[in-house]
């Protein structure tokens, strides 16, 4: 739906803007809406947690999403040279490998009567290690960052108690102090991967950390969610793999929203927002372009044409396996402010009617 103008969400505590010209519009517009509150934590942190943070010099300073002014530029353009069209069109016979693998891993299980998490058992790892590899970057515990990856976005765009919250900066810190030693190593021994590019610009350890924080969780955690919901919307279905990304993005993407504030008080359509007003925007879900999941202007998604490719790939390995299954429950949902899809997608051949519950 278009049209609708502009809201206050008293529960929210943001100006919702769903029409998808006007988010546009907000998008192209980074001095009035500026992205200050892009990764602010929508829940405030509780002192607690924050002790934990700062135990370990936590802090995000303006860089990328975060990040209107004159530095913007020379961060996103080091950081945009990994996500060339050549390089991401390169790793495509590693994404068709890894998730092969895992495809036949799992048909090998369903076969045998198990019942099988897709998520978990496909659609989780391809992302993390194909984006390590075109970050440069080796010697990954790749379960530790999705784990750090799922709690990181949790403690900032979603509603933690504070027992909660005190886990969750745990993890934060523990992924923080990882980021500290691999942005030291790379001072100490300069090289051609993220942290020694982002060095190599004269950015302070925080800004580096603040670099690698978001992007390693961006670049992969947001598209396994894809490939999560695209697979669950797949599930019996006959697919065209290229359309069926297309569609997830336009009506369900994996991160559905996006945050700005606004610089001074200004008018949108037919509504006057005060100044330092929190907007919400709907990048998804409102009849808008596929597109517009990845935004728009100086801020759009870097690896936009890299989701797109490995979202693709995993439902062309998939779609037969897929077509074969069904659900065993409603899947649980990650049901963030700006993050949503299935957490997990416990599947059985279709034959199966046992109660199967290895997984």
């Amino acid at each position: 739906m278009s049209g609708c103008p502009a809201r206050y969400d008293e529960g929210l505590g943001y100006w919702v803007v769903d029409d998808p010209a006007q988010a546009r519009e907000v998008l192209l517009d980074p001095d009035t809406f500026r992205p200050d509150n892009a990764v602010l934590a929508h829940t405030p942190l509780a002192v607690k947690a924050l002790r934990v943070l700062s135990a370990v010099g936590f802090a995000l300073p303006p860089t990328l999403a975060n990040n209107a002014g004159k530095s913007h530029r020379p961060i996103r353009a080091a950081v945009a040279r990994f996500f060339s069209p050549a390089r991401v069109a390169a790793v495509e016979p590693l994404t068709r490998e890894l998730t092969a693998a895992r495809v036949a891993s799992a048909s090998a299980r369903l076969a045998a009567g198990e019942q099988v998490d897709l998520v978990q058992a496909i659609a989780a790892e391809p992302p993390a290690l194909v984006v390590l590899r075109l970050l440069g970057l080796g010697d990954v515990d790749v379960p530790a960052l999705k784990a750090w990856s799922l709690d990181s976005l949790e403690l900032f765009w979603g509603c933690p108690d504070e027992d909660r919250q005190l886990e969750l900066a745990h993890s934060a810190a523990e992924f923080y102090g990882w980021l500290r030693s691999r942005t030291t190593a790379a001072r100490e021994a300069p090289g051609d991967d993220l942290f020694g590019v982002l060095a190599g610009l004269g950015l302070s350890d925080e800004e580096v950390c603040a670099v690698g924080y978001f992007l390693l969780i961006a670049g992969q955690e947001t598209t396994t969610q894809l490939i999560s919901t695209a697979f669950q919307r797949s599930v019996g279905a006959s697919i065209d793999p290229a359309e069926m990304v297309e569609d997830v993005l336009r009506d369900a993407s994996s991160v559905p929203t996006w945050r700005r504030v606004t610089a001074e008080a200004t008018t949108l359509g037919d509504v006057r927002l005060p100044a330092r007003a929190p907007v919400l925007l709907g990048l998804s879900g409102h009849g808008g372009p596929a597109d517009l999941a990845f935004g728009i202007g100086i801020h759009r998604c870097l690896g936009a044409g890299l989701a797109r490719l490995e979202a693709r790939v995993a439902l062309e390995c998939t779609q037969y396996l897929l077509r074969a299954v069904r659900l065993t429950e409603e899947p649980p949902m990650i049901d963030l402010l700006s993050f949503r899809a299935p957490k997990r997608l416990l599947a059985v051949t279709r034959g199966n009617t046992g109660d199967n519950s290895r997984h």
